[in-house]
């Protein structure tokens, strides 16, 4: 079963002084492209966190985000009293008879009268923020899985098409066939000479074997069967369904080289299209 790159998580909990939302999204990418955002108070815990996301979501350009709502009462910004007091007697010293509640609002907007308490990080807390970290990455799994699901339905009915017009170009090989003989034969009418019926029909053998797209049939029928086959396999392979479409390309490209026919072309430039887009959604999968 395949799944799809693109895919969105989110899961948040609730803590005693804090709300916690954990966003996770990802577009197709060739590797692993991760950008994590989260608090610098949990920073520490980044390279684990990095490597938790990589062996979850192993491809994509990944977006990683921890946000924090605070939800008490309290702040970790206080006032720094013996900075705004020596503010306030510097103050003093300018002006002595100046206002005691000027001198307050001027100290505490003098540099360093703020200071902010960084917090440690509690133990309790990371459990619990990691329980809703591994509930975001099993939510954009099943996103993708489910993703996964539409693309599969979709290369099928891509492939049935392919099937279809292939089926519809080796309906037309007889009419080819004959359509070149009389072709070569009338052009030999015309020079008005006499020709050795034998060597005729062995060069035209010749001609018609170089034309003839039996194998190349054969090779795409492969293509198809094992692309299809690869889309049930259990493992990731986005890139090897990549692989098998170039393949399927070749064999297309020289199906329409040989046919040498203007429906049969019409039908090979379908073949194309149907391919196409089968390439463009190869590049969402896993």
């Amino acid at each position: 079963m395949i799944q799809s790159m693109t895919g969105f998580g989110k899961a948040t909990i609730q803590l005693p002084t804090k709300k916690i939302t954990v966003e996770v999204k990802s577009l197709n990418s060739k590797g692993l492209d991760l950008n994590v955002r989260m608090p610098s108070l949990y920073r520490e815990m980044e390279l684990g966190l990095r490597t938790q996301i990589a062996s979850a979501l192993e491809r994509g350009k990944v977006d990683f985000s921890i946000f924090i709502e605070s939800t008490a009462e309290q702040t970790t910004t206080k006032v720094n009293v013996p900075i705004v007091k020596a503010y306030i007697n510097q103050l003093k010293e300018i002006d002595a008879d100046a206002d005691q509640t000027e001198l307050m609002k001027m100290a505490v907007r003098m540099p360093d009268a703020m200071k902010i308490e960084r917090d440690e990080i509690d133990e309790n807390d990371w459990a619990q923020i990691k329980v809703v970290i591994e509930e975001s990455l099993n939510n954009i799994k099943t996103f993708r899985r489910d993703e996964g699901l539409s693309l599969e339905k979709e290369f099928q009915l891509r492939i049935g098409n392919i099937r279809q017009y292939m089926t519809e170009t080796l309906a037309l090989d007889p009419e080819r066939v004959k359509a070149i003989k009389d072709r070569l034969q009338t052009a030999i009418d015309e020079l008005k000479v006499n020709v050795d019926e034998n060597r005729f029909e062995q060069e035209l053998i010749y001609y018609l074997e170089k034309l003839d797209i039996t194998e190349e049939k054969v090779r795409l029928t492969n293509h198809l069967d094992y692309f299809l086959d690869t889309l049930n396999g259990t493992e990731a392979n986005g890139r090897k369904l990549g692989f098998i479409t170039q393949e399927m390309g070749r064999e297309i490209n020289t199906m329409g080289s040989k046919s040498n026919h203007a429906q049969m072309q019409k039908l090979v430039v379908q073949m194309k299209d149907e391919l196409e887009k089968i390439k463009e959604q190869v590049l969402n999968v896993l």
